[in-house]
């Protein structure tokens, strides 16, 4: 692989084709490790959960899905549509609840993609330090990947299928050769994703379970975004033109597949037929009635999934004057630009990471100190 294709500007990401096995095992590589991940190699003990423990969540607490919705109304768009209009109350429910199942389906898709992805890397990074924090994350998200299949199951028994964009970018990614797609691809296209729905599902759920669980994963999430962070940190300011041109034509790409198709009624097909409508009615009644004034209405919330990645991209030096207007059709640029570092969901990250201390050190331990995710940093 040619370096314009790995774009490769920090040893710390240095890597080799997958099948170059020999390559790991030179002795001067053992020695050669980076300092940059051990402070959020070393935080792993405060934020470990076991969704198998109930001491952690339990997974048998009960919800009626057949008069609750998991996400209040208000969330489910489609409700407003005039094509919903003849549904009975119990219907209504079971939809609100049937989109509930597709967007959790979609996470456990994506925690899938990052637990694959993560085991990848570990394949391919030759720095012990950025290889062995690859293979931390990589538990995480297999323990992430256990949670919702088990928050799934107990809701509505099994998930539902992949959309298809959202599984040909994870797929892409998965599969892509070059550090940089899946560094921007995953630790920060998905991750901010992920980030902002688990945000949402936090404040606004109805089923405690789903908050708790919501709240144990964006514990690890947070960092996992600071592993594209430290990449962007000590990449981006080393790019070419051409490389730097490279690295924000292909996030916008993302970014705009994203925007348009994740959540498409084409995607949620499989749910409107059991309802008795069609798919392509809901998507021109959608269009009618949800503008680009809406959707950038929308994105002025905080936790807005695209907003979150927007301000990923931006934070990282992926967006520049180049392609800003592309991204200014939908969010204030200059007010993005003046918010801080801070993440969405960092709060209540901090605050699941000092649940668990207690859970793991007890009370009163001299382990129990006030790590947070900005002492990663």
């Amino acid at each position: 692989m040619t370096e314009i294709r790995q774009i490769t500007k920090d040893d710390a990401y240095d890597a080799v084709a997958p099948e170059d096995f020999p390559a790991m095992m030179e002795v001067e590589r053992y020695g050669a490790r980076s300092t940059a991940f051990d402070k959020i190699i070393s935080a792993t003990h405060d934020h470990f959960w076991d969704p198998l423990d109930v001491k952690y969540i339990d997974f048998t607490e009960g919800f009626d899905l057949d008069t609750q919705m998991v996400m209040p109304e208000e969330l489910m768009p489609e409700l407003k549509l005039p094509c919903f209009e003849a549904l009975s109350e119990a219907q209504r429910v079971k939809f609100a609840n049937q989109s509930a199942r597709w967007m959790l389906s979609s996470i456990l898709h994506g925690e899938a993609g990052a637990l694959a992805l993560s085991a990848s890397l570990c394949h391919i990074l030759k720095d012990p330090g950025a290889q062995e924090y690859a293979a931390n994350q990589t538990r995480e998200e297999a323990r992430h990947v256990t949670a919702f299949a088990k928050y799934i199951q107990a809701r509505w028994g099994k998930p539902l299928p992949v959309g298809s964009t959202l599984g040909g970018l994870l797929t892409d990614i998965v599969n892509a050769p070059e550090v940089y797609k899946k560094i921007v691809g995953m630790q920060m296209l998905v991750e901010g994703l992920a980030m902002g729905a688990f945000a949402t599902l936090y404040a606004n759920s109805n089923d405690p379970l789903l908050v708790k669980l919501t709240q144990l994963v964006m514990t690890d999430e947070a960092f996992h975004h600071k592993f594209g962070k430290i990449w962007a940190d000590r990449t981006i300011p080393n790019l070419s033109e051409d490389e730097q041109n490279i690295i924000e034509d292909w996030a916008a790409e993302c970014f705009q597949t994203l925007l348009f198709n994740l959540v498409n009624p084409e995607q949620k097909q499989v749910i409107y037929a059991e309802f008795g409508l069609d798919w392509q009615q809901v998507q021109a009644e959608m269009l009618e009635a949800f503008t680009d004034d809406d959707r950038r209405e929308h994105m002025k919330e905080g936790t807005n999934i695209f907003r979150v990645l927007i301000k990923t991209l931006l934070k990282a030096g992926i967006i520049t004057d180049r392609t800003k207007a592309f991204y200014a059709t939908y969010v204030d640029m200059d007010e993005l630009k003046d918010e801080g570092e801070r993440m969405v969901g960092d709060d209540i990250a901090e605050e699941g990471i000092r649940f668990l201390q207690t859970i793991n050190f007890g009370a009163n331990s001299d382990a129990l100190k006030d790590v947070t995710i900005s002492a990663a940093e």
